[in-house]
């Protein structure tokens, strides 16, 4: 019970506070290394093609938060960036209060139709990051911006970013890309 008692006191340091996010550019340089190539052809463009994913994280207590969110892969990791909310409540978004908490995280992307055949999903699984400066923050803004035309007016630059670095990847089904119609 003492990792209990330590997410307590974590959730209430965390509960109502101001977050400046730092990137560390040493970690950064270590999550790049060595980084095998995690993703087939078939998966890299199935998911170039794909418009939403859905990222999962978990809190200490290990509880799901799943949503959908816009993406972009690069190499081994996995974009998405924080956009303006238009909330008033200027607490961290769930999803980033989990990563602080617990950084494993998954995303996965997936293709329904009714006919069955065309079924194909990818899951992505990893330790994610929050970067809020730097120059992979700064590419990764880049990356979305170009794949979401509505990202171009919102002032996302000095909004953090989630990095989900890759280290286990399963795919099922069509992952085949048909053509537009």
């Amino acid at each position: 019970m003492q990792g209990a008692g330590l997410c307590l006191r974590q959730k209430r340091y965390l509960r109502g506070r101001q977050f400046k996010f730092t990137s560390d550019p040493a970690e950064e340089a270590r999550a790049k290394l060595d980084v095998p190539e995690m993703l087939s052809d078939f998966e890299r463009r199935f998911l170039a093609d794909r418009r939403v994913g859905h990222l999962a994280t978990a809190d200490c207590e290990r509880v799901p938060h799943v949503l959908p969110v816009c993406f972009a892969v690069s190499e081994s990791t996995v974009y998405v960036t924080i956009d303006e909310k238009p909330k008033a409540n200027r607490a961290p978004l769930k999803r980033v209060r989990n990563i602080i908490e617990n950084g494993a995280a998954a995303f996965v992307a997936d293709r329904y139709d009714e006919d069955w055949s065309l079924l194909g999903w990818i899951m992505l699984r990893g330790r994610a990051r929050i970067l809020s400066s730097g120059a992979e923050h700064d590419a990764a803004q880049a990356l979305l911006r170009h794949r979401y035309a509505q990202l171009e007016p919102m002032q996302i630059a000095t909004l953090p970013v989630i990095a989900v670095q890759i280290e286990r990847v399963t795919s099922w089904g069509n992952l085949s890309i048909a053509p537009r119609v």
